[in-house]
């Protein structure tokens, strides 16, 4: 396969997880116990403004989708460059499996098996896909 299928299958599954996780925020179960009503009306003063612990579970949850979106359109432009130029990019390629696989180690060890599960996908398609765009151009064809 080609380190633009790989770029292209992160794009597609990136996106599929930022859907899973906007649809999904805020969400909690009343079987699990946890105060929202505190979350929500327990207010302190930060920098001049008046937040609750509710503001930044959302604040922080949306940082999440659009970075994720982010990361979905640098997944699908990767895909879609040639293979001299990948050749040129390769830290940003490789600093881009690296952060996914940080994001499957940090959901391994906070979360659950679907996000897990999706960081784990991406991560190889990532891995992948910058591994073999170095190799597609140092190995020259066979004629």
């Amino acid at each position: 396969m080609k380190a633009s299928t790989f770029y292209r299958i992160a794009a597609v599954v990136l996106l599929l997880f930022d859907a899973g996780h906007t649809s999904g925020f805020p969400w909690s179960d009343p079987k699990w116990g946890v105060d929202l009503g505190s979350m929500r009306s327990t207010h302190f003063y930060i920098m001049g403004s008046s937040r609750t612990y509710w503001d930044f579970y959302v604040g922080f949850g949306l940082f999440v989708s659009v970075f994720l979106l982010l990361a979905v359109v640098v997944a699908w432009e990767l895909g879609g460059l040639p293979p001299g130029t990948l050749a040129h990019v390769r830290g940003i390629a490789w600093a881009f499996a690296v952060c996914f696989a940080a994001i499957t180690a940090l959901s391994c060890r906070y979360f659950f098996i679907l996000p897990i599960a999706f960081s784990i996908v991406i991560t190889l398609c990532l891995t992948a896909a910058a591994w073999l765009s170095a190799r597609q151009v140092s190995t020259p064809p066979l004629r």
